[in-house]
């Protein structure tokens, strides 16, 4: 094998570790945003886990975070929750922040 051949494969490897860092990292992101959001709509621990997971499959209906970012606002205003979308990407910021830094630990 060629150098060369070497380091693509080297290049191939960090790009899918990265990858797939980034994706733990979105998921425990919308964890987060999850645990916000259900704790302002009032599910009990059990509705958490699942408001959960219906947020972290939002999260695969298209590249980047608007799919959350309206499906939370879609259930808040279903609870007759006034809260502004500045709210909500504050929200959005400070769980993908802590999640980042959960990773770099």
């Amino acid at each position: 094998m060629s150098k060369f051949d070497e380091r693509e494969k080297s290049f191939e490897k960090k790009f899918q570790i990265d990858e797939e860092l980034q994706f733990k990292i979105a998921a425990r992101s919308n964890k987060y945003l999850g645990e916000w959001a259900s704790l302002m709509l009032g599910k009990n621990k059990d509705e958490e886990k699942n408001y959960i997971h219906e947020i972290i499959k939002s999260d695969l209906e298209e590249k980047g975070q608007e799919d959350v970012f309206r499906k939370i606002k879609k259930d808040f205003q279903a609870y007759s929750l006034t809260i502004e979308e500045t709210e909500i990407r504050d929200q959005m910021k400070k769980a993908l922040l802590r999640a980042t830094e959960d990773f770099k630990k």
